[in-house]
């Protein structure tokens, strides 16, 4: 085993790599950009290096300067995580010319997958079953777009070098075909560095299926199980689980054996996944990652190995010390990832400062996390924070388990996705294994709905307000004092788009009621009011009996905002004072602003171009995803205010547009 490992990656994969190889006496180095000069992985290496500016091109995808790193602190290996340089050939190779273990299979067959489309073509000559489409040379659009005419519809375009889900785009109908070829090569020549194309017959409701594989130097290949990973959005995994249920066992059989197949055709060595489509009883080959999964936590959970060690093991030359007879998958593991990103509006990503991350410490629940409280989210790389993995002895206990974890989970400062997910994992369609890869496109939106705000969190937060307001000094107390009659404390509230207004009715210095009205109220109508009785807090818990019931919620204050986590649900809500109100009517008078700080990807149309609604103006390139600003009415272009290339700050003023009526 060689004695110093550089791991030339970020975030949670980063922290997982470091925990194993500090396991194994490992001296660590870690590698950051300035956007995570104060990150947790930094804090988590031995060693930590500076390696460039934020952009991913200038530092993570940089490979002179991290090899060059490893220089400077005598490393021997590197592991690259996933994503970044984790399947670039070119790498790899510089890594042995530099003298460095390369901790991942060799260039020629990071080579032989790493391009889909002469993958397919192997993979086929091999005799695994692939979709059809065009896999070939000649990428002009005008050809590609004929192809894709012969191909029929609908179909799939994903970038040749690609990897993750990122580019893929799903055409329907000829009129889609040439604005996806466009923007699918934008973003396979951003994210991969090489503009070409695959096209592929899409199967519109297919479950992704992949088998983990394990290779040496020495020749032996196994593998250790399958893996589901049919819950996506956007073509990105969401939740993975093993094994893959409900699979017929002969069919179990045939994919795992392919899996090996494709495998030791390419000479394959390290820790690799072969991904499958499985749709009517019969599976494709998709592509094959030659790396690490994000998703490698499920199958260690069912395996009881550590995948990153045999990585480490078998670049350092040792032999698999494991036959295929002596791996047996027990119980059931399932992965969630939790991502700084919106469910309540479209998924947008989200940036800033973690005011809170408390991640759950349950029995059989495993936490591989990237950020701590105090952590910064920069906007310049991917949304996942933090996967939390369930284990159990069978898919029920699982499934209830981890999305009892996501529940337990406490994250403010940016938007995150956990108690969506909870959701799905107690969908019917998810316990019975009945979904697919369009779940989430067939069902996002009930998954999405908005979480209904109960009295007993309204009441919760006007206390916490309440005791806010009045401190140990009798004089700074806010309570309405008056002689002779019951003190009241009125405050008004928004939470989920809706305005309250509340009055905490006290009686000898402690609440005993509280009054809710809410904007939806019919005038006249009396306000709800909710009995109160033994409260009791910190600065992290309340806890009140709220009629007949006692109700327990972690809190946070930061400012007018207020946080308040009760049984399944996070509610956000603003403080309002009614005399400092604003009102934001940027898109009513045809200011069309960014919801997120990113990249202009693409500006399509000019001042004095005449849009109709629903038109894409421009698009927005921000954590590994594209967002399109469209136009909100009918009008014309009167103003662009940044250009492709350009990065802008969340809440720019993008576009000028003039309503119809104005504009002629």
């Amino acid at each position: 085993m060689f004695r110093r490992l550089l791991v030339a990656n970020r975030g949670e994969i980063a922290c997982r790599v470091l925990r194993t190889a500090r396991r194994l006496g490992v001296a660590t180095v870690a590698v950051y950009s300035d956007a995570d000069a104060g990150a947790r992985h930094v804090r988590a290496a031995d060693v930590a290096v500076r390696i460039g500016p934020p952009p991913a091109a200038a530092s993570y995808l940089d490979g002179e300067a991290i090899i060059a790193a490893a220089r400077a602190t005598g490393a021997e290996a590197i592991h690259p995580g996933y994503g970044f340089l984790s399947e670039n050939p070119r790498f790899a190779r510089a890594c042995e010319a530099a003298g460095l273990i390369f901790v991942g299979p060799g260039p020629q067959a990071i080579e032989a997958m790493g391009i889909k489309s002469l993958a397919k073509a192997r993979v086929r000559a091999a005799g695994v079953p692939v979709l059809p489409g065009y896999e070939g040379e000649r990428q002009d659009l005008e050809y590609l777009e004929a192809e894709a005419l012969k191909a029929g519809f609908p179909l799939m375009i994903k970038p040749a070098a690609g990897g993750g889900g990122k580019g893929m785009h799903v055409v329907h109908e000829a009129s889609q075909l040439r604005a996806a070829l466009a923007a699918a090569r934008r973003l396979a020549e951003s994210s991969f560095g090489d503009g070409g194309l695959l096209i592929e017959r899409y199967l519109s409701a297919p479950r992704h299926i992949e088998v983990q594989v394990l290779a040496d130097h020495h020749g032996h290949c196994i593998h250790l199980g399958d893996r589901d990973c049919s819950i996506q959005r956007r073509h990105q995994k969401l939740i993975e689980e093993a094994p893959a249920p409900g699979l017929p066992a002969p069919l179990r059989a045939s994919l795992r054996a392919a899996a090996v197949q494709v495998a030791r055709d390419i000479g394959y060595r390290s820790a690799g996944t072969v991904e499958f489509l499985y749709d009517g009883g019969a599976f494709y080959f998709l592509e094959m990652n030659t790396r690490l999964q994000v998703e490698h936590t499920v199958t260690e959970a069912v395996s009881g190995l550590d995948l990153v060690e045999w990585q480490l093991r078998i670049a350092a030359g040792e032999p698999l010390a494991l036959t295929q007879e002596q791996i047996h998958i027990r119980g059931h593991a399932i992965e969630a990832r939790v991502c700084a990103e919106d469910p309540w509006r479209e998924f947008l990503p989200s940036a800033g400062a973690l005011r809170l991350a408390e991640w759950p410490s349950e029995a059989g629940v495993r936490v591989d996390a990237g950020f701590d409280t105090g952590d910064s989210v920069p906007a310049v790389y991917d949304s996942l924070l933090a996967k939390v993995i369930s284990f159990a002895s069978d898919r029920d206990q699982a499934a209830q388990s981890l999305a009892v974890a996501l529940e337990r989970t406490y994250l403010a400062g940016v938007r995150t996705n956990e108690r969506w997910l909870s959701r799905v994992l107690r969908s019917n369609e998810f316990l019975q294994a009945r979904h697919s890869v369009a779940l989430l496109a067939e069902r996002g939106a009930e998954f999405g709905a908005p979480e209904p705000v109960p009295d007993a969190a309204l009441a919760l937060a006007a206390v916490l307000v309440y005791a806010d307001g009045c401190g140990a000094n009798p004089w700074s107390a806010r309570d309405g004092f008056t002689p002779n009659l019951a003190a009241q404390f009125e405050l008004a509230l928004s939470v989920a788009g809706m305005a309250y207004r509340l009055t905490v009715c006290c009686e000898g210095g402690e609440p005993r009621h509280v009054q809710i009205a809410d904007e939806s109220a019919v005038a006249g109508e009396s306000p709800r009011r909710v009995a109160i009785a033994e409260t009791s807090g910190s600065a992290q818990w309340i806890s009140a009996r709220i009629e007949t019931v006692r109700h327990c919620a972690r809190c946070l204050r930061e400012g007018s905002r207020l946080h308040l986590w009760l049984e399944a649900a996070h509610h956000e809500f603003q403080v309002e004072d009614p005399r400092t109100r604003v009102f934001d009517a940027s898109v009513g008078t045809g200011g069309l602003t960014t919801p997120l700080p990113g990249v202009v990807a693409a500006v399509n149309v000019e001042v004095g171009q005449s849009v109709r609604a629903g038109e894409t103006l421009m698009v927005i390139e921000a954590m590994k995803m594209e967002h399109g600003i469209t136009a909100p009415f009918d009008g014309r272009v009167t103003g662009i205010h940044f250009a492709r290339g350009e990065r802008v700050p969340e809440g720019s003023e993008l576009l000028s547009l003039s309503p119809v009526a104005d504009a002629d």
